[in-house]
């Protein structure tokens, strides 16, 4: 639940015509502890400054020339994506009060002002607000939680999955290709045994940031396994266009990590499946780039194989240096 001191703080605007009715509204709400007032009588105005300061609550006049309550209100409707509507109704004319809850008001207060009624309605309503809030920014981290490695905050295989789609469909329609490259960290079953965990999830961490540091803003790099990771390039040319990010990857898993004063070393093997050479949907064009990667493995790690390498020698593929 909002603390006290969180709805004190609220961020709040007053919109009334009347300049008399403003002064008075603003008056009331400084005497009952609130910090964070704003006012305007510009009501064609309101729309913009709630975009800007994404108001708490916005005390809004129904009666206004030119632009009235009405139409503020429909405008908010266009920022306020989640239809809830942050709006307490000013109004002196009984038969506006429903008029206001159906064009989206949560409450309204009466003219002339009921000073208890005013500060009860204004807290009950920023604290329906502030919770409201509260419960959106908690389901935002439940759904990032949901699709992301806990660890290293990278995507997990869920999102991976949903990511690797929409690249296969934007190749599809540019009529290019795109790659999913497969690593798998050699050594690392060593330092977890030798170390302990702690210092295996520290370097899984660095290694994390590393190829996010080595890849493309508009590539995907993904946690799928405890010490495996998985890198979707779209917008390629050719399968040649994989062998530079390869083996920049594969030098950069190689830097010694420091983790307690230890200098701790490893390498990594890559596989490489290519869209739609080897593959034209998201699991297999995974399965292909795995299948791939331990080939490489058993041609001696620290080293790239492709799919199509491994479809070619059959069995014994031919691992691409780093160099």
């Amino acid at each position: 639940m909002p603390s006290r001191e969180d709805i004190l703080n609220a961020r709040i605007l007053v919109v009334d015509d009347n300049a008399d009715n403003l002064e008075l509204m603003c008056e009331i709400l400084h005497d009952g502890g609130y910090r964070d007032v704003s006012a305007t009588s510009q009501a064609e105005q309101v729309c913009a400054m709630h975009r800007q300061h994404s108001y708490d609550l916005i005390l809004l006049d129904l009666q206004m020339p030119g632009f009235n309550g009405f139409q503020v209100m429909q405008g908010l409707k266009e920022i306020e994506q989640g239809g809830y509507l942050p709006v307490l109704a000013l109004t002196a004319q009984p038969s506006f009060k429903i008029a206001a809850l159906e064009a989206g008001a949560r409450d309204f207060i009466s003219k002339p002002f009921d000073l208890m009624e005013v500060y009860k309605r204004i807290h009950n309503m920023l604290e329906v607000r502030l919770l409201y809030r509260e419960l959106a920014q908690y389901s935002r981290q439940q759904q990032a939680l949901a699709l992301h490695d806990p660890l290293t905050g990278l995507p997990n295989r869920r999102l991976l999955e949903d990511r690797i789609g929409h690249v296969l469909q934007h190749a599809t329609r540019q009529q290019n290709k795109a790659a999913v490259m497969y690593l798998d960290l050699d050594g690392f079953k060593a330092i977890n045994d030798t170390h302990g965990h702690a210092a295996g999830d520290a370097v899984l961490k660095q290694v994390a940031q590393r190829l996010t540091g080595c890849s493309r803003k508009e590539d995907t790099v993904a946690r799928v396994g405890g010490d495996e990771f998985v890198i979707v390039m779209g917008s390629l040319n050719q399968l040649d266009d994989t062998c530079e990010p390869a083996a920049k990857l594969i030098e950069a898993v190689a830097r010694p990590y420091l983790v307690d004063g230890l200098e701790l070393t490893l390498s990594t093997s890559i596989g490489v499946a290519l869209f739609p050479d080897d593959a034209t949907e998201v699991n297999p064009l995974i399965a292909a780039a795995d299948g791939a990667l331990y080939a490489a493995k058993r041609s001696g790690k620290n080293c790239c194989c492709t799919a199509q390498a491994l479809r070619a020698i059959e069995g014994q593929p031919e691992a691409v240096s780093p160099a």
